[in-house]
């Protein structure tokens, strides 16, 4: 079997009574360590700052794990409110179609009135769960075209000059969640015709 070695110390004996001589040594010479304590003194310091390194090495680490995790926390928050605001713009065509059979049931004979009454309803319930949701309507009608509220899909003679540039007619209602716009309202635009 092989021996471990013992790391070599040196000592150096500093006490003046142990010398040959009798006269005592200065205060600076009575005053220092033996070497084997310097030394020790020497590496608890280096480990020491080794460990304060590691220390600093530690923090920074944590600092940046927490800032990954809030990261992906908005991340996540955000794919999820857009996931949100996507099913929330396909229920929108459900409204459409709901509004559309009521228009079509307004022009039907008074003996259906019970089903007209439950799809009213039907829509009110609907409008009420988006409204849960902070879906509100854009109203549109009658106000100034804003290209960032309404989308254009025609445009009408209008003689008013004060409907020149208004919306005349809405084709689909316009819907925000919010502050943010889910979905714009698709208008026809009044557009101000000289007479000849």
């Amino acid at each position: 079997m092989e021996e471990k070695q013992e790391p070599s110390v040196r000592v150096v004996d500093r006490r003046w009574w142990a010398r040959s001589g009798s006269e005592p040594v200065s205060d600076d010479a009575a005053s220092t360590k033996p070497t084997y304590v310097e030394e020790l003194e020497r590496r608890v310091a280096e480990h020491a700052a080794q460990l304060q390194s590691y220390a600093a090495d530690h923090r920074r680490a944590l600092e940046e794990f927490e800032q990954a995790r809030s990261r992906m926390r908005r991340d996540v928050a955000r794919e999820t409110e857009r996931g949100k605001r996507a099913v929330l713009a396909e229920l929108l065509d459900v409204l459409d179609n709901l509004d559309r059979a009521l228009a079509a049931a307004a022009e039907a004979p008074a003996s259906n009135q019970a089903l007209v009454r439950g799809v009213e309803l039907v829509r009110d319930q609907f409008v009420a769960k988006l409204a849960a949701f902070g879906v509100t309507k854009l109203p549109a009608l009658g106000q100034p075209f804003d290209a960032t509220r309404h989308e254009a899909v025609a445009t009408a003679p209008v003689s008013d000059p004060a409907e020149h540039g208004a919306v005349v007619k809405v084709i689909k209602d316009g819907y925000a969640i919010g502050d943010e716009l889910l979905r714009p309202a698709s208008v026809v635009v009044g557009e101000l015709r000289e007479q000849a």
